[in-house]
Protein backbone atom coordinates (compact mmCIF):
# COMPACT_ATOMS: atom_id res chain seq x y z
CA UNK A 1 0.00 0.00 0.00
CA UNK A 2 1.31 2.96 -0.83
CA UNK A 3 1.57 6.25 0.95
CA UNK A 4 -0.70 8.35 -0.96
CA UNK A 5 -3.04 5.80 -0.50
CA UNK A 6 -3.00 6.06 2.73
CA UNK A 7 -2.74 10.19 3.04
CA UNK A 8 -5.68 10.90 0.49
CA UNK A 9 -8.97 10.17 -0.53
CA UNK A 10 -10.02 7.35 -2.31
CA UNK A 11 -13.72 7.19 -3.62
CA UNK A 12 -13.66 4.17 -5.77
CA UNK A 13 -15.74 0.86 -6.08
CA UNK A 14 -18.55 3.40 -4.52
CA UNK A 15 -21.88 1.63 -5.02
CA UNK A 16 -20.15 -1.17 -6.15
CA UNK A 17 -22.63 -4.58 -6.60
CA UNK A 18 -20.15 -7.10 -6.40
CA UNK A 19 -18.73 -5.88 -3.21
CA UNK A 20 -22.10 -5.33 -1.33
CA UNK A 21 -22.10 -9.24 -2.14
CA UNK A 22 -18.78 -9.66 -0.58
CA UNK A 23 -19.66 -7.82 2.30
CA UNK A 24 -22.93 -10.37 3.01
CA UNK A 25 -20.40 -13.40 2.61
CA UNK A 26 -17.80 -12.48 4.57
CA UNK A 27 -20.50 -11.01 7.16
CA UNK A 28 -22.63 -14.47 7.61
CA UNK A 29 -19.27 -16.74 7.66
CA UNK A 30 -17.92 -14.15 10.66
CA UNK A 31 -21.22 -13.97 12.78
CA UNK A 32 -21.38 -18.01 12.24
CA UNK A 33 -18.20 -18.08 13.56
CA UNK A 34 -18.35 -16.09 16.32
CA UNK A 35 -20.98 -18.29 18.00
CA UNK A 36 -18.82 -21.18 16.92
CA UNK A 37 -15.73 -20.01 18.73
CA UNK A 38 -17.09 -18.36 21.45
CA UNK A 39 -18.43 -21.60 22.59
CA UNK A 40 -15.56 -23.17 22.26
CA UNK A 41 -13.25 -20.55 23.48
CA UNK A 42 -14.91 -20.48 27.02
CA UNK A 43 -15.41 -24.88 26.96
CA UNK A 44 -11.21 -25.22 26.16
CA UNK A 45 -10.31 -22.22 28.94
CA UNK A 46 -8.41 -20.50 25.90
CA UNK A 47 -7.62 -17.03 25.78
CA UNK A 48 -6.68 -16.83 22.86
CA UNK A 49 -9.73 -18.94 21.36
CA UNK A 50 -12.15 -16.05 22.88
CA UNK A 51 -10.17 -13.50 21.91
CA UNK A 52 -10.48 -14.71 18.00
CA UNK A 53 -14.39 -15.04 18.85
CA UNK A 54 -14.84 -11.50 19.99
CA UNK A 55 -12.80 -10.60 16.70
CA UNK A 56 -14.79 -12.25 14.59
CA UNK A 57 -18.33 -10.73 16.22
CA UNK A 58 -16.56 -7.21 15.61
CA UNK A 59 -15.42 -7.59 12.10
CA UNK A 60 -19.27 -8.94 11.59
CA UNK A 61 -20.62 -5.73 12.72
CA UNK A 62 -17.64 -3.62 10.92
CA UNK A 63 -19.26 -5.47 7.67
CA UNK A 64 -22.54 -4.31 8.78
CA UNK A 65 -21.69 -1.10 8.86
CA UNK A 66 -19.51 -1.15 5.75
CA UNK A 67 -22.46 -2.61 3.99
CA UNK A 68 -24.77 0.26 5.16
CA UNK A 69 -22.39 2.85 3.90
CA UNK A 70 -20.96 1.33 0.94
CA UNK A 71 -23.30 4.01 -1.02
CA UNK A 72 -22.72 7.09 0.63
CA UNK A 73 -20.53 9.89 0.13
CA UNK A 74 -16.87 9.68 1.34
CA UNK A 75 -17.33 11.73 4.50
CA UNK A 76 -19.77 8.99 5.80
CA UNK A 77 -17.83 6.47 4.84
CA UNK A 78 -14.59 7.75 6.36
CA UNK A 79 -16.83 8.25 10.02
CA UNK A 80 -17.79 4.96 9.39
CA UNK A 81 -14.51 3.71 9.32
CA UNK A 82 -13.31 6.20 12.24
CA UNK A 83 -15.98 4.15 14.16
CA UNK A 84 -14.75 0.83 13.41
CA UNK A 85 -11.16 1.62 13.95
CA UNK A 86 -12.11 2.38 17.25
CA UNK A 87 -13.87 -0.74 18.28
CA UNK A 88 -10.54 -2.37 16.11
CA UNK A 89 -8.71 -0.27 19.66
CA UNK A 90 -11.49 -1.21 22.20
CA UNK A 91 -11.13 -5.15 21.02
CA UNK A 92 -7.02 -4.36 21.56
CA UNK A 93 -7.61 -3.46 25.01
CA UNK A 94 -10.29 -5.89 25.82
CA UNK A 95 -7.79 -8.97 24.80
CA UNK A 96 -4.77 -7.32 27.03
CA UNK A 97 -7.47 -7.69 29.98
CA UNK A 98 -8.55 -11.15 29.26
CA UNK A 99 -4.67 -12.37 28.59
CA UNK A 100 -3.78 -10.48 31.89
CA UNK A 101 -6.43 -12.57 33.82
CA UNK A 102 -5.27 -16.13 32.09
CA UNK A 103 -2.02 -15.47 32.75
CA UNK A 104 -2.73 -14.74 36.58
CA UNK A 105 -4.99 -17.74 37.21
CA UNK A 106 -2.54 -20.10 35.27
CA UNK A 107 -5.28 -21.42 33.05
CA UNK A 108 -4.52 -24.50 31.03
CA UNK A 109 -6.52 -24.72 27.92
CA UNK A 110 -7.86 -27.84 25.76
CA UNK A 111 -5.15 -27.78 23.09
CA UNK A 112 -7.26 -30.63 20.81
CA UNK A 113 -10.37 -28.49 20.60
CA UNK A 114 -7.88 -24.99 20.22
CA UNK A 115 -6.39 -26.78 16.84
CA UNK A 116 -9.54 -28.02 15.43
CA UNK A 117 -11.60 -24.81 16.44
CA UNK A 118 -8.02 -22.65 14.99
CA UNK A 119 -7.87 -24.61 12.06
CA UNK A 120 -12.20 -23.88 11.25
CA UNK A 121 -11.27 -20.51 11.86
CA UNK A 122 -8.47 -19.85 9.56
CA UNK A 123 -10.63 -21.86 6.52
CA UNK A 124 -13.12 -19.06 7.18
CA UNK A 125 -10.59 -16.16 7.48
CA UNK A 126 -9.10 -17.46 4.54
CA UNK A 127 -12.07 -17.32 2.20
CA UNK A 128 -13.21 -13.74 3.56
CA UNK A 129 -9.31 -12.44 3.51
CA UNK A 130 -9.73 -13.71 -0.89
CA UNK A 131 -12.94 -12.32 -1.28
CA UNK A 132 -12.08 -8.67 0.17
CA UNK A 133 -8.12 -8.74 -1.93
CA UNK A 134 -9.76 -6.92 -4.71
CA UNK A 135 -11.11 -4.11 -2.85
CA UNK A 136 -8.08 -3.88 -0.42
CA UNK A 137 -6.81 -0.81 -2.39
CA UNK A 138 -10.48 1.47 -1.40
CA UNK A 139 -11.43 4.45 0.91
CA UNK A 140 -10.46 3.64 4.70
CA UNK A 141 -13.82 1.84 5.20
CA UNK A 142 -13.08 -0.51 2.42
CA UNK A 143 -9.30 -0.89 3.53
CA UNK A 144 -10.63 -1.05 7.06
CA UNK A 145 -12.81 -4.23 6.15
CA UNK A 146 -9.51 -5.86 4.31
CA UNK A 147 -7.62 -5.77 7.44
CA UNK A 148 -9.82 -6.52 10.08
CA UNK A 149 -9.70 -9.92 7.69
CA UNK A 150 -5.81 -9.76 7.23
CA UNK A 151 -5.59 -9.36 10.97
CA UNK A 152 -8.05 -12.54 11.26
CA UNK A 153 -5.76 -14.68 9.17
CA UNK A 154 -2.92 -13.99 11.15
CA UNK A 155 -4.57 -14.28 14.52
CA UNK A 156 -5.95 -17.77 13.40
CA UNK A 157 -2.37 -18.97 12.16
CA UNK A 158 -0.99 -18.11 15.70
CA UNK A 159 -3.90 -19.64 17.93
CA UNK A 160 -3.06 -22.79 15.75
CA UNK A 161 0.96 -22.47 17.17
CA UNK A 162 -0.67 -21.86 20.46
CA UNK A 163 -2.27 -25.04 20.36
CA UNK A 164 0.78 -26.66 19.65
CA UNK A 165 2.66 -24.80 22.17
CA UNK A 166 0.10 -25.80 24.71
CA UNK A 167 0.04 -29.33 23.63
CA UNK A 168 4.18 -29.26 23.66
CA UNK A 169 4.59 -27.59 26.69
CA UNK A 170 1.33 -28.79 29.32
CA UNK A 171 1.03 -24.97 30.21
CA UNK A 172 -1.42 -22.69 28.67
CA UNK A 173 1.46 -19.60 28.42
CA UNK A 174 1.76 -20.29 24.94
CA UNK A 175 -1.79 -19.78 24.34
CA UNK A 176 -1.28 -16.08 26.35
CA UNK A 177 1.66 -15.15 24.45
CA UNK A 178 -0.59 -15.48 21.51
CA UNK A 179 -3.68 -13.62 22.73
CA UNK A 180 -1.05 -10.55 23.66
CA UNK A 181 0.13 -10.69 19.59
CA UNK A 182 -3.27 -10.48 18.80
CA UNK A 183 -4.33 -7.47 20.74
CA UNK A 184 -1.41 -5.67 19.10
CA UNK A 185 -2.47 -6.48 15.62
CA UNK A 186 -6.14 -4.98 16.84
CA UNK A 187 -3.82 -1.94 17.91
CA UNK A 188 -2.18 -1.84 15.11
CA UNK A 189 -4.89 -2.03 12.24
CA UNK A 190 -6.78 0.41 14.90
CA UNK A 191 -4.27 2.80 13.86
CA UNK A 192 -3.85 2.44 10.75
CA UNK A 193 -7.15 2.86 9.70
CA UNK A 194 -8.16 5.64 12.36
CA UNK A 195 -4.94 7.62 10.73
CA UNK A 196 -6.67 6.82 7.16
CA UNK A 197 -10.43 8.14 8.38
CA UNK A 198 -9.02 11.32 9.75
CA UNK A 199 -6.94 12.18 6.79
CA UNK A 200 -10.32 12.00 4.67
CA UNK A 201 -12.64 13.44 7.01
CA UNK A 202 -10.27 16.45 6.58
CA UNK A 203 -10.07 16.14 3.27
CA UNK A 204 -13.91 15.94 2.61
CA UNK A 205 -14.48 18.93 5.03
CA UNK A 206 -12.04 20.97 2.87
CA UNK A 207 -13.62 19.95 -0.28
CA UNK A 208 -17.15 20.46 1.05
CA UNK A 209 -16.01 24.25 2.21
CA UNK A 210 -14.48 25.37 -1.03
CA UNK A 211 -17.64 25.32 -2.65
Amino acid sequence: MSASCCNQPVDTHRGNEGYRRVLWTVLIINAAMFAIEVAAGMAAGSASLQADALDFLGDAGNYAISLFVVGMALQYRAMAALLKGATMGVFGVWVIGVTVWHAWHGTLPEAFVMGAVGTAALLANAVSFALLWAFRGGDSNMRSAWICTRNDVLGNFAVLLAALGVFGTGTGWPDVAVAAVMAALALQGAFVVINQSWSELRASTSLQAAK
